[in-house]
């Protein structure tokens, strides 16, 4: 069994999970903001050196002009917001159970198209499903760029990462009330 993203040895992690849309604005609304006009630098994500697998419980860490976003979702609902906490050149410890070596990466193919690029816009995604879905209420961190638009979205109880529009059963809501 792999270990859930706070039981790992993550330099400088100590994730806040909130829930709900006004939760995130009050707590991260402004910062969010505030990337806007900035380029994607560089991000970081947790694969195995094992067999290259990203392992989606880890925080997505997006680096802007210097200022360090760091996005995890956990449970159908929970999402954390950190802000140059995370350590992403430290090694990281343990993983005894687990049987794999985690290391910190920053090679993914659906990120390296972003990498340059001005952030444009960015909105908190809202999935709302027309009929009752236990995900209902879930939120994606969006960053739109010239190109393309780039989604750090809850996939139940870990990080997604999609491109491109988000669904109709999306509600965009800007970061701020």
């Amino acid at each position: 069994m792999r270990l859930g993203a706070v039981d790992m040895g993550i330099s400088g992690f100590v994730p806040s999970f909130l829930v709900g849309l006004e939760a995130v604005r009050q707590a991260h609304g402004a910062r969010l903001a505030a990337l806007v006009g900035r380029r994607l630098t560089g991000f970081a994500l947790v694969r195995f050196a094992e067999d290259g697998d990203w392992y989606a419980d880890c925080p997505v860490v997006l680096d802007f002009d210097g200022t360090r976003v760091e996005i995890c979702h956990t449970k159908f609902d929970e999402l954390s917001i950190g802000w140059g906490t995370i350590r992403t050149t430290a090694v990281i410890t343990g993983w005894d159970e687990s049987g794999l070596t985690p290391e910190w990466s920053h090679r993914d193919a659906r990120l390296e198209p972003f990498v340059g690029q001005e952030l444009r816009d960015l909105a908190l995604i809202e999935w709302r499903p027309a009929g009752r879905d236990l995900a209902a209420g879930t939120l994606a961190v969006e960053f739109v760029f010239d190109a393309d638009r780039l989604r750090i979205a809850n996939a139940l109880d870990e990080n997604g990462i999609e491109t491109g529009p988000a669904r109709q059963t999306h509600l965009r809501h800007g970061p701020e009330h």
